[in-house]
C-alpha cells in the first residue's frame, strides 16, 4: 500500500478532493449506512456521475479504470469523521 498526501493512493486522494469533498451524506440519503455500505454508495454515485457526463469510448474506459483504484472505504471513513456519523445512527434522527 502506498501513501499519497495521507491517503492510500493518488486515485483515492484525487477522487475525494475533486468529487466527494463537501458532499453531505445526510443530504445524499446515505444516513444510517455502515462504513462499507457508505463507501459502496459513494462509489455508485461517482460511477453514475461519470457515466452521465462522459460518452462511451477510450476516455470513459480509462476513467472507470482510475475509479477502480479508489479506496472507497477510506473515503467513507473520512466522510464519517467529517460529519461525525455513528454507524448505528438512525435515519430518522433528524426528522
Amino acid at each position: 500500500m502506498s501513501d499519497y498526501n495521507g491517503w492510500t493512493n493518488y486515485a483515492t486522494w484525487r477522487v475525494n478532493l475533486e468529487m466527494v469533498d463537501g458532499l453531505d451524506p445526510r443530504e445524499m440519503g446515505w444516513r444510517g449506512l455502515d462504513t462499507y455500505d457508505l463507501g459502496q454508495a459513494i462509489k455508485e454515485w461517482a460511477l453514475d456521475m461519470l457515466e452521465t457526463d462522459a460518452r462511451e469510448g477510450l476516455a470513459l474506459d480509462y476513467a472507470r479504470a482510475f475509479l477502480s483504484d479508489v479506496n472507497w472505504y477510506e473515503i467513507a471513513s473520512h466522510m464519517r469523521d467529517d460529519y461525525e456519523l455513528d454507524e448505528d445512527e438512525d435515519e430518522s434522527a433528524d426528522a
